[in-house]
C-alpha cells in the first residue's frame, strides 16, 4: 500500500518529522516499510541526487510554462514551432509532440531549459541527458517541452505533457511535482487501512490531529434513473448491498495530470479517465467499483437495463477484461444481463461490456459482495485483483452509495457526463450495528497496565467510536467502516495501539508458569541440528510444495501419481507435496552456487506419503544433507580438494557418535538411480535401513544444473527412525579416564576388493572385545605386489584394559585372536 502525503494532507494535517509519524505508525501496527522521497524533498533530505533510474530526477531547471503560439516549421511537415514563457521571456521550442498544434496557445507545459535533466526517451535505456540548445532542421531550438517519459513520470511519450490551466508560469515544476510516498506493510486485519482515508482516520487519531471529514459532493442533473436501469440480487447471502448510478454523455480520454500522477504513486497505471476515476475512489474510500459501457448491456424487455446479481449457472463461462475465456462453477457470484455474464462480482468485469474510446454512457458499480466466496472465486481462477485484494478481506455495505457519488461527481467533472437522478439501491442485508461492553478492569488484564475509564473514552473517541459511561463499565457503538472490531479484546487493542505499544511497560503473569515437561524428541532434534552446525553445515528450510518434474529430476522412475496433488495449486511448480527433500535441497545448492564456490547445508522437514484409500496420508520426518565445493576454504598453502564422500560420511558419523548411536555403512544391493554407481552406502542403524548417502549421478546434476566438475554429495536420512532409537538409547554414558597405559598394535591384512573395510572392521571389533578401545583405518593400498582382484588395509589397534596394564604377551594374543577370525570370516591373509 503506497500513500502519497500529498493526497493524504486532504484529510489531515500531518507533522514535520516524517521519519517520526513513520515510526508512530509502525508502533501502531501499521508497518512503515519503506520512504521514498520525490523532487524538493528528495534533495532537502538528500542534499543532491544520483545518477540513475526514474525516482533519481529532481526536476531543477524545468519549469511550469504557458504556450504563447504555434507555428509551422519552414523546413518540416511533421515539426512545429512553439513559442513558450516559462517566466524567462518567449522561447522558442521545435517539437513534433501531436498534441502540440499549429494555431494552439494558452496550454500549460512543462519546459526544460539547458543545462536542465531529463530522461532520454529515445535511447535503449531511460537514463538522464542534459538539455542543450540545438538546431534542428534549420531553426534554434532553445528549450524542450517535456513528456512525462522524459520527466520521469511514466512510460508515455505520445505528447507533451499538458499540466492544470490555474498552475503559475514561472512555477518550478519541482513544487508542483515533490512528494513523499509511504510504503506500508499491511496485516490482513488492517484492510480498513487500504484506501487514503483509512490512513488519514488512524494519523489522525495517532497525531492527535482533527480529521477532515470528506463531503461527497452529488450534482445529478439528468432524467431520474428510474426506468434505465433496474437490479434484481438474486444471491443475497453473497451480495449484501448493490448500487448503481448512470452518467450518459460521457467523453472518453486522458485523466487530467493530477490524478495520474497521484494514481502512479499510489502504484497504478493510469489508462483512461473513466477507468481511472474508479481506481482513484477504490484508492481513496476502500470501495472497488465498476464501470460498465452501458449501451452493450442487454435489454431484451425494454430500453431500460436489467442487472441481476446470481450465482452462476452449470457450464458458464465468460471472457473477463484481460482477454481470457473462464469456466465458472456453481458457487461463484456474477452480475449478469438477461443474456448472460457481464462481470466476475468483486474480481474482475467482462470483455464484452468494457469501457472503450466510443464509450458515451457509463453504468457505476458499487456494492458489497461476500469476502469469503470472493476469495474463493478469485483462489480458484488464479485471478487476483485490486478489488478482490479489496473485497477479500471485507468492505462495509455503507460505504456503497458514498463511493458510488464520488465516482458519478467526477466524471461529470472530468469526462463532461450528465448524472441521472438518483441512485439504484438494493440492501438486502443490511449491516449491523455492533455494540460492545467495555470494562477497564479488562484493559488491565490484558495490557498489565491500569488505564482509567476517562482516558479509555478519550482514546475510542479518536477513533470515532461512541462511548456512553454506565457504572464501572463503558458502552461503546463501533463505527460502520470498522468490520475488524467484533469483541471487548479488539477495543482492547485499539487502547494499546494508540497508547503505543513502546508505551506499555512489561509485566510478570499474574500466575506461576505450568509445571514443564521435556520433550525428548525436541530436545534431540535441537541436538541433531547442533551437531550438523558444528560440523559446518547451515540449516535451510525449502518449500514444501514441489512439482513432479523436479521429483523426476532425481528419479525419472517416479510418477505424478505417486505425489499428494493440491486441489488448487498457484503455479505448476508448487502443485504436489514433496515425498523427498533433496529436489528443494539441491535447487538450493544450484542457486546457491551461482554465488560461493562452496556450500554445505542441511534441512530437517517432513515428506508426505500417500496412504491408502480413505486414510490419512503419513508425514514422517527427514534429514536431508548436501555438500558440494571445496574442502578447505581458499588458502595459499592449502591445495583446493573437492568434498568427497567419505567428507558426507564422516558427518554422519558424527551424527551418530553425537546421538550416542552407531551405525554401519554397506554398498545398497542394487544402484539408485540418483547416485553414482559405486560411489553410495546405505546407513544401517541396529540391522534397520534409515537411509542412503553418495555421490550424484551426473544425469541428475545436469538435471538441476549443478554445472561445477567437482562431485555433488548428498543424503536423506529417516530422522523418525534415528530419533526413535537415540531415545531408546540410554542417555550420559560415561567411562573414566584411564588409569593405566595403552598398546598399540598395526594390522595390515590382504581381503578380496568386494569386501568393505567397514565389513572388516566390525569383524576386527567383534574380535577384540572390551580391550579394543579404539580402531582406525590408516591405509589401503592395490597394486605390486598385492595380487589382482585384491587389496590391502592397514588398521591401528588401541589396546586398554581398565584394571591393569597389558603386557605384550596379552596384546600379542589378542592380536592373533583378530587375525584368525578375519582368515576364517573373510578369509584375510597377513600382509607380508
Amino acid at each position: 500500500m503506497r500513500v502519497p502525503l500529498s493526497w493524504l494532507r486532504e484529510y489531515v494535517d500531518l507533522p514535520e518529522d516524517i521519519e517520526e509519524l513513520a515510526e508512530r505508525l509502525t508502533l501502531a501496527g501499521l508497518e512503515v516499510a519503506k520512504i521514498e522521497y520525490l523532487g524538493l524533498a528528495a534533495r532537502a533530505r538528500e542534499g543532491g541526487h544520483e545518477e540513475g533510474g526514474r525516482a533519481t530526477l529532481d526536476w531543477e531547471g524545468i519549469y511550469i510554462g504557458e504556450v504563447l503560439e504555434v507555428k509551422p516549421h519552414p523546413n518540416a511537415d511533421k515539426l512545429v514551432i512553439a513559442v513558450v514563457d516559462y517566466g524567462r521571456g518567449p522561447r522558442e521550442s521545435v517539437t513534433g509532440a501531436p498534441n502540440i498544434r499549429v494555431g494552439d496557445h494558452g496550454q500549460k507545459v512543462a519546459v526544460a531549459e539547458p543545462g536542465a535533466r531529463i530522461i532520454d526517451a529515445y535511447g535503449p535505456e531511460p537514463k538522464p541527458v542534459k538539455v542543450k540548445a540545438a538546431a534542428i532542421r534549420g531553426v534554434r531550438s532553445e528549450v524542450v517541452l517535456c513528456s512525462e517519459k522524459e520527466l520521469g513520470l511514466s512510460d508515455d511519450h505520445s505528447g507533451v505533457l499538458i499540466l492544470e490551466q490555474d498552475l503559475k508560469v514561472g512555477t518550478p515544476l519541482s513544487e508542483l511535482l515533490q512528494d513523499v510516498v509511504l510504503e506500508l506493510d499491511l496485516t490482513p486485519n488492517l484492510a480498513r487501512c487500504f484506501p487514503i482515508i483509512g490512513v488519514a482516520r488512524e494519523v489522525a487519531a495517532l497525531t492527535g490531529q482533527r480529521f477532515k471529514t470528506p463531503e461527497v459532493e452529488w450534482h445529478p442533473t439528468g432524467p431520474g434513473i428510474s426506468g434505465q436501469v433496474e437490479v434484481e440480487i438474486w444471491d443475497p447471502d453473497l451480495c449484501a448491498r448493490y448500487t448503481a448510478a448512470l452518467v450518459r454523455g460521457v467523453k472518453v480520454g486522458p485523466s487530467p495530470f493530477w490524478m495520474r500522477r497521484r494514481l502512479t504513486l499510489a502504484g497504478m497505471r493510469p489508462i483512461n479517465n473513466i477507468v481511472d476515476i474508479t481506481n482513484y475512489v477504490m484508492l481513496e474510500w476502500g470501495q472497488p467499483l465498476h464501470a460498465f459501457d452501458y449501451r452493450r448491456l442487454h435489454s431484451p424487455d425494454g430500453p431500460g437495463k436489467r442487472i441481476i446479481v446470481r450465482r452462476a449457472r452449470p457450464g458458464e463461462r465468460i471472457v473477463t477484461l484481460d482477454g481470457v475465456e473462464r469456466a465458472l462453477t456453481e458457487e461463484m457470484l456474477l452480475i449478469a444481463d438477461p443474456e448472460g455474464p457481464i462481470a466476475l462480482a468483486g474480481v474482475m468485469g467482462g470483455l464484452e461490456t468494457e469501457v472503450t474510446a466510443s464509450t458515451a454512457d457509463v453504468l457505476i458499480e458499487s456494492a458489497s459482495f461476500s469476502s469469503t466466496n470472493n476469495r474463493r472465486t478469485a483462489q480458484a481462477l488464479r485471478l487476483m485483483s485490486e478489488a478482490a485484494a479489496r473485497f477479500g478481506r471485507g468492505v462495509p455495505p455503507e460505504l456503497a452509495p458514498l463511493a458510488l457519488k464520488r465516482a458519478a461527481q467526477l466524471m461529470r467533472e472530468l469526462a463532461g457526463g450528465e448524472i441521472a437522478s438518483g441512485i439504484v439501491d438494493v440492501y438486502p442485508v443490511k449491516q449491523k450495528e455492533v455494540e460492545l461492553e467495555l470494562d477497564p478492569r479488562e484493559v488491565e488484564r490484558l495490557l498489565g497496565l491500569a488505564v482509567p475509564r476517562d482516558e479509555i473514552i478519550a482514546l475510542l473517541e479518536r477513533l470515532e467510536f461512541a462511548c456512553h459511561p454506565q457504572g464501572e463499565a463503558i458502552r461503546v457503538k463501533v463505527p460502520w467502516h470498522r468490520l475488524d472490531v467484533s469483541c471487548p479484546a479488539d477495543l482492547v487493542e485499539e487502547v494499546a495501539r494508540l497508547i503505543g505499544y513502546d508505551k506499555i511497560p512489561a509485566t510478570l503473569m499474574a500466575e506461576p508458569l505450568p509445571p514443564q515437561h521435556r520433550d525428548r524428541t525436541l530436545e534431540l532434534e535441537e541436538q541433531v541440528r547442533e551437531i550438523l552446525v558444528s560440523c559446518g553445515l547451515s540449516e535451510v528450510i525449502t518449500y514444501s510444495l514441489t512439482s513432479p518434474e523436479a521429483g523426476a529430476k532425481l528419479d525419472p522412475n517416479s510418477s505424478p501419481e505417486d505425489y499428494l496433488h493440491i486441489a488448487n495449486p498457484l503455479s505448476r511448480e508448487r502443485s504436489v507435496l514433496r515425498r523427498l527433500l533433496l529436489p528443494g535441497l539441491l535447487e538450493t545448492v544450484a542457486e546457491n552456487l551461482k554465488h560461493r564456490e562452496r556450500v554445505a547445508i542441511f534441512e530437517l522437514g517432513r515428506v508426505y506419503l500417500p496412504a491408502g484409500k480413505g486414510q490419512r496420508p503419513r508425514e514422517p520426518r527427514r534429514l536431508g544433507i548436501a555438500l558440494a565445493g571445496p574442502r578447505e576454504r581458499l588458502s595459499w598453502h592449502v591445495k583446493p580438494r573437492a568434498m568427497s564422500f567419505f567428507d558426507l560420511k564422516g558427518i554422519i558419523e558424527e551424527l551418530l557418535r553425537g546421538l550416542g548411536l552407531e551405525g554401519r555403512f554397506e554398498r545398497p544391493s542394487r544402484p539408485h538411480p540418483s547416485f553414482h554407481p559405486g560411489r553410495t552406502a546405505k546407513l544401517l542403524i541396529g540391522g534397520e535401513e534409515v537411509g542412503l548417502l553418495g555421490e550424484l549421478h551426473p544425469r541428475v546434476k545436469e538435471a538441476f544444473e549443478l554445472e561445477l566438475e567437482w562431485p555433488v554429495l548428498a543424503a536423506e536420512l529417516d530422522l523418525e527412525a534415528i530419533l526413535a532409537l537415540a531415545r531408546a538409547t540410554p542417555v550420559g554414558r560415561y567411562r573414566p579416564l584411564p588409569q593405566f597405559p595403552a598398546v598399540l598394535r598395526d594390522l595390515a591384512i590382504v581381503v578380496d576388493e568386494a569386501i568393505p573395510a567397514e565389513r572388516v572392521a566390525q569383524a576386527i571389533k567383534a574380535a577384540g572385545g572390551e580391550l579394543l578401545r579404539e580402531l582406525v583405518l590408516f591405509d589401503l593400498y592395490q597394486g605390486p605386489p598385492i595380487p589382482k582382484g585384491k587389496k590391502s588395509l592397514a588398521f591401528r589397534l588401541r589396546l586398554q584394559a581398565e584394571d591393569r596394564t597389558l603386557t605384550d604377551e596379552e596384546a600379542d594374543r589378542l592380536r592373533l585372536q583378530i587375525e584368525a577370525r578375519l582368515a576364517e570370516e573373510l578369509g584375510a591373509e597377513l600382509r607380508k
